[in-house]
């Protein structure tokens, strides 16, 4: 981004649906943990998002701004805001971990509440993006099903994973 163009708008849902995704992948590879298995399983979801958003982070800032312009506070301070939604695209599903017990879900239960949220946060996120850009109702019920299907995908990599 040049300091002449406008800041990106779709940054927050972009950073979401990948987020979703990520949050998704990590619960399906999670598989077998240690002795407090909820608990690895909020903490693994939340530090994957962060490790990621450091990642986007530093290619943003590395990769692709440094030879369009000057890195000062201001650009490295926009880069990490437009890449949060990484790191709170983790947190609906970690939530769904911590309060699993509370809704009497035993440990497969929980993970699985949390892939579905997170899905259903990869969902929402491209719902969410195609309406702000002004798609028609057709685009925004296709982003849905396509997004659908890859978290449906994605679950489907669960069964056959069976640990």
């Amino acid at each position: 981004m040049t300091r002449t163009e406008p800041a990106k708008t779709h940054a927050d849902y972009t950073g979401g649906v990948y987020g979703s995704m990520l949050a998704a992948s990590v619960i399906l590879g999670a598989g077998s943990l240690g002795s407090f298995p909820r608990a690895e399983l909020v903490v693994l979801l939340l530090l994957t998002g962060v490790v990621f958003w450091v990642a986007h982070v530093h290619a943003q800032l590395f990769g692709a701004r440094l030879a369009e312009e000057a890195l000062d506070r201001r650009v490295v301070l926009q880069v990490c805001r437009d890449e949060w939604p990484i790191v709170k695209a983790a947190v609906p599903p970690a939530a769904a971990v911590a309060i699993s017990p509370l809704l009497g879900l035993d440990v497969r239960g929980a993970f699985w509440l949390a892939l579905s949220v997170a899905v259903a946060g990869q969902v929402g996120w491209s719902v969410a993006a195609a309406h702000r850009a002004g798609a028609s109702r057709r685009l925004v019920a296709a982003t849905a099903s396509v997004n659908l299907l890859l978290g449906l995908l994605i679950i489907s990599f669960k069964f056959v994973l069976k640990h």
